[in-house]
């Protein structure tokens, strides 16, 4: 959702970044692979630890990279379609490792199950909701839009993370049940938009 307000915005900002990030032989691909390794190893170094502040900082500074690969396709003139692939999967290898993270910060260092079952359900409702767009766009059909698509997921697990790291009680609980509950809600919207495409190509 928040791709559709706020990407001309940032393109206003990353733009020139990739200008620059090209004329100095930086690709695309190479900002993907450098922005997910970086939220990995963040994320599974700092998160299980409990430096929830600490890891909320640097895998913020790894996810900007996200915006950045896509500037510098964006100044070389055209993506590939190996770049958009390698794009995807990079997301999903992120997603997952700063949710599986939080899971065993849960499960291992607080002994919080409620928030490790919280944390469970985001982990497989983010995979599922890019699943089921890339399904359906593998079979012609359009599965666009939910009420939390990556970036908002990001956003939210971050929040949590960060705000439990400066103290602030509850809230990496909060955060993790309002993204499971946007989760299953989101996988929900993208099958009924699949749902209605599939109609709309019968009729």
């Amino acid at each position: 959702m928040l791709n559709i307000f706020a990407r001309a915005s940032v393109s206003r900002v990353t733009d020139p970044v990739g200008t620059w990030l090209l004329r100095r032989g930086v690709t695309p691909n190479a900002v993907t692979l450098v922005g997910t390794a970086g939220t990995v190893l963040a994320a599974l170094w700092f998160i299980p630890r409990g430096q929830l502040l600490a890891g909320t900082l640097v895998i913020t500074f790894f996810v900007l990279f996200d915006l950045l690969d896509g500037a510098v396709a964006r100044a070389s003139g055209a993506g590939t379609r190996f770049g958009a692939v390698l794009d995807a999967s990079c997301d999903r290898i992120a997603d997952g490792a700063l949710l599986a993270a939080i899971t065993w910060f849960c499960l291992s260092a607080t002994n919080d199950r409620v928030g490790g079952a919280a944390a469970l359900i985001a982990l497989v409702g983010a995979q599922v909701i890019s699943y089921v767009k890339a399904r359906a766009e593998a079979t012609g059909l359009s599965a666009d839009g939910g009420l939390v698509e990556r970036a908002e997921r990001m956003i939210l697990a971050l929040v949590g993370t960060g705000l439990t790291g400066l103290g602030v009680p509850y809230a990496l609980d909060v955060a993790l049940w309002v993204l499971a509950v946007l989760a299953v809600v989101t996988v929900a919207q993208r099958l009924l938009a699949v749902h209605r495409a599939a109609k709309e190509q019968t009729q």
